[in-house]
């Protein structure tokens, strides 16, 4: 699948679309997966599993630390695990993690069970994403770990997890709770981890949680936070990654924003991931929802009206509603998403300043954004190396037109095949492919 050159004009639609758009499968899950997968002893299975930049550097660091990985088909991967096949990377080489959050973060808690020294390295966006949180969570387990400025690089000593218990702050990333859970399965003794404050983004540990119960481990909510019991570890298995919660809201949204009808198959009612609920916020703003078992549909209304919600558990959405925004009747106001500063960029920042680009109102505070809608003043909207700002701006621009996108590659982080599935939406609506 080629990815155009940018800046890439979005033309607007000739007529609303009505499609099936497939949605690959979820980055988070399928990360989550290679983990517990490469702990489990024997040969796990996984079906639907998304192959992008991020999945790419988790698997190709599991394999420099002894993991087999093959792959069976275009989504399908083989894993053999167990974690008496961990080593140290030859030569002690950095294993380079892009800019990927979730392999950085996972790989961090996994490599205290690597007996020797793991060195995480990321691109020049990675070295300034803070993981401090993280590495003191692990001290407090009695890991050794080097990390110089408080964001990668960073040295994790290796040779095994004892128990204990730790303290980690609830506000900064929910990842740095899933990384410590994962790797406490296979820990010497109980982990006992106390959130401080709330918790960002929990339905994602809910996933987590989820994850290990299917694959054998079983993990307590306690009054404070979490309790991961030492187990017999984690046992390989079959297991199926449902399309990507996060990246079915730009088709979802532009249903709602061009008055169109787009399904989503394989994302239905029981979904294991939180951003689904982002539908309840489509619904909230004029779209009509259908759910069903095993697939998804959302119609446009003839008029999106203004909304003001708290989009604190399902950060990773907030873009896609805000891109939206100027098309509705009313002020949208999205507020708790303070998490969102310290993702591949400062997201809050960037969303406001592209947003009042293209000619809109916005005020806006630590944790908080507000969008007055105005009439569109066409622009090119910067990238900042990151994807959902390049797929949430492209479905303004199809639904109004009047929006460039600055850097179309970016979208290889997490759905590399979005130029692709948004020209269908365009043949849908009887329409060329626009690039």
């Amino acid at each position: 699948m080629a990815i155009p050159n940018g800046p890439l004009p979005i033309p607007k639609l000739p007529r609303a679309p009505e499609l099936t758009w497939r949605v690959p499968g979820s980055k988070s899950i399928t990360n989550r997966a290679l983990v517990l997968a490469a702990l489990s002893r024997g040969r796990s299975r996984l079906e639907g599993v998304l192959e992008s930049d991020d999945t790419r550097h988790m698997r190709t660091a599991l394999t420099a630390l002894g993991i087999g990985i093959e792959r069976e088909a275009d989504d399908v991967l083989v894993v053999d695990g167990g974690v008496e096949r961990l080593v140290a990377p030859k030569q002690r080489e950095p294993l380079f993690v892009g800019n990927s959050g979730t392999t950085v973060r996972f790989l961090a808690a996994l490599a205290c069970l690597v007996p020797g020294d793991v060195t995480l390295v990321g691109d020049a966006a990675m070295a300034r994403r803070p993981i401090q949180d993280l590495v003191d969570g692990l001290r407090q387990l009695g890991v050794s770990i080097d990390c110089a400025t408080g964001c990668p690089p960073l040295t994790i000593r290796g040779g095994g997890l004892s128990g204990g218990r730790l303290v980690m702050r609830g506000d900064r990333s929910s990842q740095y709770f899933s990384a410590v859970m994962m790797a406490a399965g296979l820990a010497s003794g109980d982990v006992s981890i106390e959130i401080q404050g709330s918790l960002v983004s929990r339905p994602y540990v809910e996933i987590t949680r989820r994850m290990m119960q299917d694959f054998g481990v079983a993990t307590e909510v306690t009054d404070d936070g979490f309790l991961v019991r030492q187990s017999a570890g984690y046992g390989a298995r079959r297991y199926t990654i449902e399309p990507d919660a996060s990246s079915a809201s730009y088709p979802f949204a532009l249903a709602a924003a061009s008055g169109g009808r787009v399904e989503v198959p394989g994302l239905g009612a029981g979904a294991l991931q939180g951003d689904y609920t982002f539908l309840s916020v489509l619904e909230s703003i004029g779209a009509k929802v259908t759910r069903h078992a095993d697939r998804t549909e959302v119609q446009g209304g003839a008029r999106l009206g203004g909304v003001d919600v708290d989009m604190h558990d399902i950060s990773d959405t907030v873009m896609t509603l805000a891109a939206i925004a100027p098309l509705c009747a009313g002020p949208v106001r999205i507020r708790n998403v303070a998490n969102i500063r310290i993702k591949e960029t400062d997201r809050l920042a960037a969303t406001v300043a592209e947003l009042e680009r293209l000619g809109q109102v916005v005020r806006h505070g630590e944790d908080w954004l507000e969008v007055e809608p105005r009439p569109l003043s066409p622009a090119v909207v910067r990238s900042y190396d990151d994807h959902r700002m390049a797929m949430s701006f492209a479905v303004l621009g199809a639904a109004a037109g009047g929006v460039s996108v600055e850097d179309p590659r970016v979208v290889g982080k997490t759905y590399p095949g979005f130029w692709d599935a948004l020209a269908r939406a365009y043949a849908a609506a009887g329409a060329p492919a626009p690039w």
